[in-house]
């Protein structure tokens, strides 16, 4: 089954209605670094990561990985070996920051853009995230926790997230 953005704002999975945030640029097929654009298409889904610390385990089928104080996801686009993938926190690679001292990243889970043989300045760390007021993102897709909780139950690694 597919996760399908109806349009800016909404999410069907199923006969599930959520609404959601994506890019503040909306939507394009030729995404760019930093862009704040959300990158159109059909991708997969990677695993779920959480933040252990404040929250238990969440049900779903989906892999979950605590989300430890040193991971980071690589948006550098001077290194090739580790752009636009799982990283331990490193001072000389730019990265955004897993372990957030606000909410937003206490569940997520990768969108699987650009992923496989990342070409660099093509986009980065285009997640699934949380929201806790509609507002637009800087390229990924957000929702509201209790959403957020709803679609993790229903959904598996099969899931694929269509964004157009």
């Amino acid at each position: 089954m597919t996760i399908v953005l109806k349009n800016k704002a909404t999410l069907i999975f199923d006969d599930f209605i959520f609404k959601c945030s994506i890019g503040k640029r909306g939507l394009t097929k030729n995404k760019i670094e930093g862009d704040k654009k959300t990158p159109i298409g059909t991708f997969s889904l990677g695993n779920l990561y959480y933040r252990k610390d404040r929250h238990s385990k969440p049900f779903t089928k989906l892999k979950c990985i605590p989300i430890k104080e040193e991971m980071g996801w690589c948006d550098d686009i001077k290194s090739k070996n580790f752009y636009n993938k799982l990283i331990k926190d490193k001072k000389n690679i730019r990265h955004e920051k897993l372990y957030r001292k606000d909410y937003k990243y206490d569940f997520i889970i990768p969108i699987n853009y650009n992923t496989k043989k990342p070409k660099i300045g093509k986009g980065s760390a285009i997640f699934i995230h949380l929201l806790n007021k509609l507002g637009p993102t800087s390229g990924c897709v957000a929702l509201r926790k209790k959403d957020f909780l709803i679609l993790i139950k229903l959904i598996n690694k099969n899931t694929k997230i269509k964004l157009s």
